[in-house]
């Protein structure tokens, strides 16, 4: 049986990993839904149900990571798009809802980069690497290796998809 949270601890750095997944597989279902290319589709989680009076279009933004909503009851979206931004906080098990910005705006990056139906590559990427990460514990850099890996393994160690994998999470600042 596969199990789509990798394993993962549910606290700190895996458990935003942890989050991360929901968003992306979730944005990814929508797009497939919708046949929409990477291009088209608008890379929002729960979009339409903030409600008339809040002020924001969705709950957060794979696009536009800290962009989702600004409304004087909840707050401005706290999610970080780039490790500077990152959250340390012993509160929401460690920023797993905040810091997923970061891995789900690395995402976003390589399925624009790629183009076409973020499903076919990216998101073939992304699946490999959670059935194979193997680590209850991983941290951002080990996913970034994990994607990187499973990019070259699909595609080769020269191809694009393997360059742009790596120059996503160059892009939200981890480095390889």
């Amino acid at each position: 049986m596969v199990k789509f949270s990798g394993d993962l601890v549910y606290r700190d750095q895996s458990g935003a990993l942890n989050e991360s997944f929901a968003d992306v597989f979730g944005c990814l279902t929508q797009q497939y839904r919708k046949k929409q290319t990477a291009a088209e589709a608008d890379w929002l989680v729960g979009d339409g149900i903030l409600g008339l009076d809040v002020k924001g279009v969705a709950l957060r933004s794979l696009k536009a990571p800290g962009t989702a909503y600004d409304d004087p009851v909840l707050g401005k979206d706290p999610q970080p798009f780039h490790m500077d931004g990152f959250v340390n906080t012993s509160s929401d098990k460690g920023g797993v809802h905040i810091n997923s910005g970061i891995l789900n705006h690395a995402f976003y990056l390589l399925a624009q980069t790629l183009g076409g139906h973020a499903w076919e590559k990216a998101g073939q990427i992304w699946y490999d690497a959670l059935l194979s990460i193997g680590n209850p514990h991983a941290s951002f850099s080990d996913w970034a290796d994990q994607t990187v890996e499973m990019a070259r393994d699909r595609y080769g160690a020269g191809s694009s998809e393997a360059l742009h994998t790596r120059r996503s999470w160059k892009l939200v600042g981890i480095s390889l």
